[in-house]
């Protein structure tokens, strides 16, 4: 596959750089759902643009990944399901679901896939888990009750987009998610366990709970049945999250910040 991109994505999918062939991965679009400017959405829509024209020229598959976070699926009743109308609730919402039109619209072959939240290993800093982890080491983190989110490892997306990929998929849109909504509350409290921390909590009300469907995705990958998705799972992708803070942190000596 081509990868279009070098960001924390993109480089846990140079994993596959000799696979699929036929596929060409956008892995270069705006991935910060809090403040993205404007010119950062026309960047990602002007780069779409080219590089569906190239696969509709060439014949290749546009692999697009757009998301499952409450900008799509937050005023949805029940979960989110990718064949059910959704109102987007925020800017990057509109955004990427106005990017998989266009994309529709191209001509080109396509897959699109809406990711909840990716962990992982060498994350940006502006990503929740580093986000969160920088804010509780200060002393203090922000927690909007009610918040949810679907944590899920990048490892298991990696091997999920080979498996999606490896099927020949064109025109489909698919949730990539664990299909828990797991409060936000529940994770600060896991990290502050694990980083042996007590933190104040600054709380705001706000009315943001959305639950993932994987009822397709489990259709298409069974596979997922062995990833260990369910209520726990989440305590495990913050486990490898942590663990990896800290070996890089005693790796690069007692100067740095633990995690």
């Amino acid at each position: 596959m081509d990868i279009v991109g070098n960001g924390f994505l993109a480089r846990n999918l140079r994993a596959l750089s000799d696979r699929h062939p036929d596929t060409v991965v956008l892995a270069a679009g705006v991935s910060w759902a809090g403040d993205s400017a404007q010119t950062d959405f026309d960047r990602e829509e002007r780069l779409l643009t080219e590089v569906a024209a190239d696969c509709r020229a060439t014949g290749r598959r546009l692999l697009f990944f757009s998301t499952a976070s409450t900008g799509v699926y937050g005023k949805v009743s029940g979960p989110g399901r990718e064949d059910v109308p959704v109102t987007p609730c925020t800017p990057y919402g509109a955004h990427k679901l106005a990017l998989e039109q266009r994309l529709r619209d191209s001509g080109a072959d396509h897959l699109i896939l809406r990711l909840g939240h990716l962990v992982g290993r060498d994350q940006p800093p502006h990503q929740l888990l580093p986000l969160l982890v920088r804010q509780m080491r200060a002393g203090s983190v922000r927690v909007h009750r009610g918040t949810v989110r679907d944590l899920i490892h990048v490892d298991d997306v990696v091997s999920i987009i080979d498996r999606l990929l490896g099927q020949g998929l064109r025109g489909e849109t698919v949730n990539v998610a664990s299909g828990e909504a797991v409060p936000v509350e529940r994770i600060v409290d896991h990290l502050e366990a694990r980083l042996g921390l007590s933190v104040r909590r600054e709380h705001q009300d706000v009315d943001a709970h959305h639950i993932i469907s994987t009822e397709k995705l489990r259709a298409l990958v069974p596979e997922v049945a062995r990833m260990g998705f369910g209520p726990l799972y989440y305590q495990r992708v913050l486990d490898s999250f942590v663990d990896h803070q800290l070996a890089a942190a005693r790796t690069a000596g007692p100067s740095s910040e633990e995690a």
